[in-house]
């Protein structure tokens, strides 16, 4: 499908998981505007692209020559757009280098400005290198992600061709710009991206590429005046909690939650029906469902991922739960898809990592997905707190 140069449509977002795209478009949808996720990548555009799209492409799960073509296509098909944002992971897990260069040759955009830094979660990039707490992400825990471990920190080293900026040189950004530049841009705190994107005359021009951090500066230089109020949903009776994220965090936090009181769950198999069986005849107000802790070949984790897919879907149809709490985006995507869900209609970011919103299709049940590697050790508590009780800002379950 072919794009005049002239059409401008709304704000487009692409991400690799769906945690990026949530992480992506939540800190625009806190600044006026509306926001919705697809779960796939469309055939064509959306017909009132209006406000924010971001989209899902599942590249992360791809090889890099899938994950690069599936890139390259989508942002052809958002070429138009008035804002172009291509997430990365800010602890550079998956195919970043691939689907950067890809994004860029579909865009057709003039240059490249990448920030990755991702302040508020101690994510911060220093001469082009990437930390994670004062760590180097091929040094921390990233390093050993059972499915996407992280072997390099330096931006220079996964981007040759690019430039190196500094906020406190951001008045040399246009001039870059202007050549045509992939510039890999240094971070410490909100205020530096602050500045980039304001040295950037005409956003239109640039492909950006960060993650959570720079969405946030784009998306406060963008502050509409007016949007729609976001409503809040009504208390769930029965939320489920899916953790099929193996960090170690989200682990902790599972373990607090299940700590707290009123909490039973399961640990799937690859046989779904002892879950199932167990769930329903459980009559706490939370649900827990988890894979196992151990490490598993590609194949079991796979047929885990779809046991635990399949449990949610017969809870969720017969109505045993009403809104679920996911943690993972690999697993956000898995659950989702045999629920019928086409999309998410956002509804805020309650905290750095979390989404909040009401899934599109069949079932639409209230959602808050989270990142699997975000959040002190009671996140999982303030979330489940946060669906049952909406207009309460307390953190108990």
């Amino acid at each position: 499908m072919t794009f005049r140069d002239d059409v401008r449509r709304g704000i487009a977002i692409l991400a690799d998981d769906l945690t990026s795209a949530g992480d992506g478009a939540a800190p625009f949808r806190r600044t006026g505007h509306d926001a919705r996720i697809l779960l796939t990548p469309p055939a064509s555009l959306p017909r009132h692209a209006v406000g924010v799209t971001a989209v899902d492409l599942g590249s992360r799960m791809l090889d890099e020559e899938a994950a690069a073509s599936s890139t390259r296509r989508a942002a052809g098909l958002f070429a138009g757009s008035e804002l172009l944002f291509k997430t990365v992971d800010s602890t550079l897990r998956g195919h970043v280098a691939a689907e950067v260069r890809a994004a860029w040759a579909g865009s057709r955009r003039r240059a490249v400005v990448m920030a990755p830094a991702f302040p508020a979660e101690g994510r911060v990039t220093v001469e082009g290198v990437q930390y994670v707490r004062g760590v180097p992400v091929h040094e921390s825990d990233y390093a050993r992600d059972p499915a996407h471990p992280v072997r390099c920190s330096d931006l220079a080293t996964l981007f040759p061709e690019a430039v190196l900026g500094r906020p406190d040189r951001a008045d040399e950004l246009p001039e870059r710009i202007g050549n045509g530049d992939l510039i890999v841009c240094s971070a410490a705190e909100d205020s530096d991206l602050d500045r980039l994107v304001a040295a950037v005359p005409q956003l239109d021009e640039v492909l950006w590429v960060g993650s959570p951090g720079l969405a946030a500066a784009l998306a406060r230089r963008c502050a509409r005046a007016t949007g729609t109020a976001a409503s809040q949903p009504a208390p769930a009776r029965r939320p489920l909690v899916v953790v099929g994220s193996t960090n170690p965090a989200t682990r902790r936090q599972l373990a607090e939650l299940h700590g707290s009181g009123d909490v039973q769950g399961v640990t799937v198999g690859v046989d779904p029906a002892p879950a199932v069986q167990t769930l329903r005849g459980l009559t706490t107000p939370v649900l827990t469902l988890r894979t196992p802790d151990e490490r598993h070949t590609p194949q079991t984790a796979q047929a885990l991922a779809r046991s635990q897919a399949a449990v949610v879907q017969a809870l969720a149809e017969d109505h045993t739960v009403d809104a679920l709490v996911i943690t993972g985006g690999e697993t956000a995507t898995t659950v989702l898809q045999p629920l019928g869900a086409t999309g998410i209609d956002l509804l805020d970011e309650p905290e750095p990592g979390v989404v909040r919103g009401s899934l599109t299709g069949r079932l639409p049940l209230p959602v808050l997905i989270k990142a699997g590697g975000f959040g002190d050790d009671a996140m999982l508590l303030r979330l489940c707190h946060l669906i049952r009780h909406p207009l309460d800002p307390g953190e108990h379950v």
